[in-house]
């Protein structure tokens, strides 16, 4: 079965965490025409859930790595009524380069593709509580403004991650529905300074992540 990754997200010009190999939005303005949802940028594994199996980043083919087995649990839940619906989301299972301490979920849903079009953020929250699974954490909903979201993205920093932790960064998307083909124009991203892509080496020596009452600090 034919499987399309996610698309790329490219950053705000004024993102400090990109390198030679990212791709930066110059002319994004547009994007505040619309009411849009900042989330947080999550450190895990771009995972896809569909009828056909679990899919990593390249979506190459179903994946068999052990830091997704927590992801083949939910989709034989799941498989025979996501028709279809491609759900992305982040799998924390493994640790990258953050280590969440609040962390009550492996996997948080951040968008979800159906045929040639992104399902509003109102759709994918409700087909997140049909299937149980969280959102990523949602910051605020709202107009923008391109020095309200420079507010935002500093306040946040600063506050860390709501799981605990770092925080990677920040995700902009235009709250409603949008074809595949405008991806770029509707779904942007802020990434920390030094941020450290680890896809290509914590696979390594990698370590399951703890959930919340695992951690002695949360007792």
């Amino acid at each position: 079965m034919d499987s399309r990754k996610y698309g790329r997200t490219y950053h705000f010009p004024f993102s400090p965490g990109t390198t030679s190999d990212d791709r930066i939005l110059r002319e994004w303005e547009a994007l505040l025409d619309h009411e849009i949802v900042m989330t947080e940028k999550l450190d895990g594994e771009n995972t896809c859930l569909k009828s056909s199996g679990i899919y990593a980043r390249s979506h190459a083919a179903p994946t068999r790595n052990p830091w997704a087995k927590n992801m083949w649990a939910t989709w034989e839940l799941l498989k025979d009524d996501l028709g279809e619906l491609e759900v992305f989301g982040e799998n924390l299972y493994g640790i990258h380069s953050i280590e969440y301490h609040k962390l009550e979920h492996y996997f948080y849903i951040f968008a979800i593709r159906e045929g040639e079009t992104w399902l509003s953020w109102e759709e994918v929250c409700f087909y997140a509580n049909m299937m149980n699974i969280p959102t990523v954490p949602v910051i605020e909903i709202g107009k923008f403004t391109e020095s309200s979201i420079q507010e935002k993205i500093c306040l946040g920093m600063a506050e860390g991650s709501r799981l605990g932790g770092e925080c990677e960064g920040f995700v902009f998307r235009n709250s409603g529905a949008f074809a595949v083909e405008d991806f770029k124009f509707n779904v942007l991203k802020y990434v920390r300074k030094n941020h450290v892509k680890t896809d290509e080496h914590w696979t390594r020596n990698w370590k399951r992540a703890k959930l919340a009452f695992e951690h002695p600090t949360n007792k």
